[in-house]
């Protein structure tokens, strides 16, 4: 949603009375009035059901290794994120429409979109009964900062020049530099509350909707309602017990055979299994997930500019989509923001399926005739068959692709990132600012392809604090423009998330960020019957 529609819809009642305003006469209303999240609650849907109280379900994830954690800055799977949001709460939280809605603050708001104000909600405690206070939210934003942490979004966290408690249940974050999105940015998961001056994260003491019963990494979790709970009449279930199951297949079978009622990140040839089973349904969201081809710049023979540029050209996008996805896909274009997006370049060219310029770049770099190592694996969706039909148009350009076949167990911390050649899977970051931050700035936590640009770096800064929507949305086509040319990443396809589940379990709805309601199910779902 852009910026102007934001406006528009939080401040629609006194611009009705306006009669029809400019976008400079709504940003000024914005900015008198205070830019923030005090909006609407979640929309209500007419036709759902009445919620019912009470039972346990069983829900398998797609990742799972000793690394799990209930930290909130070093959190960097699926696994994690799902985990996070049974535990604890974001000063904001996203609604259907990404849009911040309040969480455990009651606002967010900034005169000048430098100098922020959160004002906290009341009556808030943390699983151990301490109340939640200004200090809370100091510590836990801070802390990303302080390069001990090593937190994940430090990248992000870092133009967070200022917090501190202006009040028991006030904090002012001061900015770099005007960042509309900031709202934005607190809802993200590794931005939730943890208690003041925690150092031992496995009792995941939060403020959410479970109490952390049980957490071994790499076995499971077992989270048990919060009785006080500071949202009225949640969580309707009584216990999730979450685990990974990192086999697609096996995912499936222990769905189909009522060991668990929710499998999350399925891919689309098991969707065709769930959907003939009779009492199992298909939930998908449509959102800017993508499996990539990486390609390390600084790697020998693979960093080389036109090796990179013949892998591009030897994805078959639209085969892609339909036999690997079996369309539950759209076609990509070497660059990882999504159609969806209100900053989407579409004056892009589209990278084509070129079998005759693959050959070109090849014999350019001096790779024609030669075989290069390529990593796939079930952890990183689809990348196994995608591996497959690139090897088989790499054959006819004359480069022999040497598919290395690895488990899901253990991918992420052995492969990926290590490996020269390999896949990655990106989930969906609800900013295009977000996404750009964590996975293509020099400083990046996942720079994939260890692509470093300072005009990139400027761009994205000069993005992050431009108030004009078109000079902004010009910025990022430029910032595509880069990734497309120069990046050593190969995108082919926006990938929908699937998740399968019993048909007694009900209450998804999708999120955009992400599976699973946007790794933020566990409080919302309940059984019927």
């Amino acid at each position: 949603m852009t910026d102007e529609a934001i406006l528009r819809r939080d401040f629609g009642d006194r611009l009705r009375l306006a009669g029809e305003p400019t976008r400079r006469d709504a940003l000024r209303l914005a900015l008198a009035g205070g830019l923030g999240v005090a909006m609407p609650a979640r929309r209500a849907f007419a036709d759902a059901p009445t919620p019912k109280r009470g039972g346990h379900i069983r829900v398998a994830g797609y990742a799972s290794s000793t690394a799990d954690t209930l930290d909130p800055a070093h959190a960097s799977n699926s696994t994690d994120y799902s985990r996070l949001f049974m535990f604890y709460n974001g000063l904001t939280v996203f609604d259907e429409a990404l849009t911040p809605q309040p969480s455990l603050a009651t606002s967010v708001e900034s005169k000048d979109l430098i100098t922020w104000t959160a004002t906290l909600r009341q009556g808030v405690t943390f699983h151990d009964g301490s109340p939640l206070t200004a200090a809370d939210v100091v510590f836990s934003l801070s802390r990303h900062k302080d390069p001990k942490t090593s937190s994940v979004v430090r990248p992000i966290a870092s133009d967070m020049q200022e917090i501190k408690a202006t009040g028991p249940r006030e904090v002012q974050i001061t900015l770099a530099g005007p960042n509309p999105e900031l709202p934005t940015i607190l809802a993200i998961m590794q931005f939730v509350i943890v208690k003041d001056g925690t150092t031992d994260f496995s009792k995941g003491n939060g403020t959410g909707p479970f109490l952390c019963k049980e957490f071994s990494p790499g076995v499971r979790s077992v989270a048990v309602r919060n009785p006080n709970y500071f949202q009225s009449g949640l969580p309707y279930l009584d216990q999730v017990t979450f685990f990974g199951i990192t086999d697609d297949a096996a995912r499936v079978n222990a769905l189909l055979s009522g060991d668990i009622d929710l499998a999350a990140g399925i891919d689309a040839h098991s969707a065709q299994q769930v959907k003939s089973a009779k009492g199992f349904a298909i939930f998908e969201t449509n959102a800017g997930n993508y499996t990539d081809l990486i390609m390390h710049v600084d790697a020998p023979e693979i960093g080389n500019p036109d090796f990179i540029k013949a892998m591009k050209y030897l994805q078959n996008r639209a085969e892609i989509k339909r036999s690997v996805f079996l369309d539950y896909a759209a076609i990509a274009n070497d660059q990882p923001i999504s159609p969806a997006s209100p900053y989407f370049c579409a004056d892009l060219p589209q990278t084509p399926y070129d079998l005759d310029r693959a050959k070109f770049h090849l014999k350019k770099a001096d790779m024609a005739g030669k075989t290069v190592q390529l990593v796939c694996s079930p952890a990183a969706t689809g990348s196994v068959d995608i591996a497959t039909l690139m090897q088989n148009s790499a054959q006819q350009a004359g480069l022999t692709l040497d598919l290395h076949r690895v488990p899901a167990d253990g991918y992420w911390s052995n492969y990926w990132l290590k490996a020269p050649l390999a896949f990655g899977n990106v989930n969906p970051r609800p900013s295009a600012n977000i996404l750009l931050t964590l996975f293509f700035s020099s400083t990046a936590p996942w720079n994939e392809s260890r692509w470093k640009d300072p005009n990139f770096d400027k761009l994205l800064n000069d993005a992050r604090t431009e108030a004009d929507l078109t000079k902004r949305k010009a910025i990022y086509c430029e910032m595509q423009r880069l990734i497309h040319d120069e990046a050593g990443i190969g995108i082919p396809v926006f990938i929908s998330n699937l998740d399968a589940h019993s048909e007694r379990l009900k209450g998804l709805r999708p999120i955009p960020t992400g599976d699973l309601m946007g790794f933020d199910f566990a409080q919302h779902v309940w059984l019927d019957g």
